[in-house]
């Protein structure tokens, strides 16, 4: 296919928009997926995704077009995921393409991640193409919705109103049009100069397959890629030959060449996932004598490496798993380059890994691919931030476990992130109870239609625990939001540890806010006292901070009634000379107790309730 009828586009829009949905309808439209093949949400293939009825993974195709003018395209378009949490997924697409289409539901409105999408898009330098979809709910019902929020879309982007098309990714109104205004509206692929090169191409995904070792995806940027070409990485420096090269339809389909503005695929037979890395430029050079360093001044502008923000420790419930889960982490990490794998150890838990990842539903869907994709069962402790701390010395220390504190430190300063959240005027009040709760500071409201946009900071914390739910729950399910990882600002907190007989538990110590302190430490020893098993002595179950008890739980013992009949019968002074002896072999197996809990208590303590 020539360059000028080359069309590369991402869907980007908020969660639950039907991006998915219209991309079903642009893969029939097109004839790219034969219809006894069809299903819904085909380019999900994950079954996380499916069940959840959420995009978490990009997903590139390939479709031809013919226009209304008798030439052919080849539309490359790559469905992007919708949850903030997934943004990273997003940017990487966004390089790797020359427009977007917009999608807003129009039964919901421009919300926070639409916005979020957006700018993004447009700094990048994208065309953008508004849409407003799901039109078939209200079109007979309520033309004026439609109309107004047309009006909102074309003044957010910049167009006229006539621009803003009105489509359906359940009927298929307006596609066939959709992929008109693609044609005529998004421009072809620059020419790019490969220079010395006779062909490069960015890296903008790669994942696992048992028989062709590592798979890149890949945008081609100059030249011409020939099946079965040596290739060069140049961020790792690594030679290998091309073994399959293809584009997606959505499968993978081997082609003989990819050239410059294609988008596909590249399987060299590699086994090493460290070999290959999202970013990276993968090049073709006629003749051995190259040096490095002149190759390198042809490497792409790649992608900022993700920086997590939240941090999670996951254990193997069988400790015989370990090695599998670090093979599972590395091949994982391969398909998703967000994550960041360190060892880690617990006295309860053995050997893990310590993960970092993007925000709270990116880290519960790792958990939930490692126990489907790769059949092992995780325990995962408290989601923690990344902390800065001032010591004694005026050092700056970053810690991420609270058992890294030191005994001695002058400040603790925590992420803060700046919050976007927008919902109807009606729920103005509600939204703004949740202030206290969540630590809400800088705050500001504007007007959007009829909606408000409130900005304001919050610690990132916050945003690990039932922020979402509080906020969905507050507002019926009508508010939306966006956030941005701002600079560290100093945190009122303190480090509250667990104890059980006066003994500390590792790994079961956390940082709380102190205006909540007392409340949170009294929930935390009252579920553990529900989970622990009762023992024959009584179990005082603590919170400790700032050296002292903030909050108290017992367990009672497990105590032998004495009979009046029997070997134990007797008059009352007999069962006090049993009592007392009792008394001192509790005494006894009390001392010699250790402040251990099974994994499985474990991991029952750390559930969200």
């Amino acid at each position: 296919m020539e360059r000028e009828h080359i069309r590369n586009f991402v869907i980007i829009a908020h969660i639950d928009h039907g991006k998915s949905t219209l991309a079903d309808r642009l893969l029939e439209s097109t004839h790219t997926i034969e219809e006894r093949r069809m299903k819904a949400q085909y380019l999900d293939q994950l079954e996380l995704e499916r069940e959840r009825g959420i995009t978490i993974k990009m997903a590139p195709v390939t479709m031809r077009f013919v226009s209304e003018n008798g030439k052919e395209y080849a539309l490359n378009l790559i469905d992007t995921p919708g949850h903030s949490d997934f943004s990273y997924e997003v940017s990487r697409a966004l390089e790797a393409v020359e427009g977007a289409v917009l999608l807003v539901d129009v039964t919901q409105g421009i919300q926070a991640q639409t916005l979020a999408n957006f700018y993004a898009a447009k700094k990048t330098g994208l065309a953008v193409i508004g849409a407003l979809n799901k039109v078939d709910l209200i079109e007979h019902t309520n033309p004026l919705v439609i109309a107004e929020m047309r009006k909102e879309l074309a003044a957010l982007i910049g167009c006229e109103e006539k621009d803003i098309l009105e489509v359906s990714g359940k009927t298929g109104k307006n596609v066939s049009l959709l992929l008109e205004r693609i044609v005529k509206f998004i421009p072809s692929p620059k020419k790019y100069d490969a220079g010395m090169l006779r062909a490069r191409a960015l890296v903008f995904d790669s994942f696992y397959d048992n028989h062709k070792g590592v798979v890149a995806s890949i945008r081609v940027c100059g030249g011409t890629f020939n099946a079965f070409d040596d290739v060069y990485l140049i961020g790792t420096e690594t030679r290998a030959k091309i073994k399959e090269l293809g584009v997606f339809v959505p499968e993978m389909k081997p082609r003989n060449t990819l050239s410059d503005g294609e988008i596909g695929y590249l399987a060299t037979g590699i086994k090493d996932i460290e070999k290959i890395k999202i970013g990276d430029t993968v090049c073709v050079f006629d003749g051995a004598q190259v040096s490095k360093h002149a190759i390198s001044e042809y490497a792409l502008l790649g992608y900022e490496e993700p920086k997590p923000v939240i941090f999670v420790s996951f254990y193997p419930e069988e400790a015989s798993e370990y090695d599998a889960l670090r093979q599972s982490l590395q091949k994982l990490k391969l398909n998703d380059s967000a994550l960041s794998v360190e060892p880690d150890q617990n006295e309860v838990l053995g050997r893990g890994f310590k993960i970092g990842c993007l925000g709270r539903l990116h880290f519960e869907i790792t958990a939930e691919r490692l126990r489907r994709e790769f059949e092992i069962g995780v325990i995962n402790t408290f989601p923690s931030v990344r902390y800065l701390v001032k010591t004694r010395d005026r050092e700056m220390i970053t810690i991420v476990k609270p058992e890294e504190l030191p005994q001695e430190y002058l400040e603790i300063q925590e992420p803060m992130i700046a919050l976007d959240i927008i919902f109807p005027r009606t729920y103005l009040s509600s939204i703004l109870s949740l202030q206290k709760k969540f630590r809400f500071s800088n705050m500001h409201t504007e007007t959007i239609g009829e909606r408000i946009k409130l900005s304001a900071h919050m610690p990132l914390v916050e945003l690990v625990s039932d922020f979402d739910d509080c906020m969905k729950s507050v507002s019926e399910g009508y508010a939306s939001f966006s956030y941005e990882l701002k600079e560290y600002a100093p945190a009122d907190i303190a480090r509250v540890d667990l104890l059980v007989s006066g003994k500390q538990i590792p790994g079961l110590s956390r940082f709380l806010p102190n205006e909540s302190l007392e409340r949170e430490a009294r929930r935390m020893v009252e579920k553990l006292r529900d989970l622990l098993p009762r023992q024959q002595y009584t179990q005082p179950i603590q919170a400790s901070a700032y050296g002292r008890i903030v909050a108290r739980a017992d367990i009672p013992a497990i105590r032998k009634e004495l009979g009046i009949f029997g070997k134990n019968g007797g008059d009352r002074t007999r069962k006090m000379k049993l009592w007392k002896k009792q008394k001192r072999g509790k005494e006894r197996l009390k001392d010699r107790s250790e402040a251990t809990i099974s994994p499985a208590v474990f991991k029952e303590l750390l559930k969200k309730e």
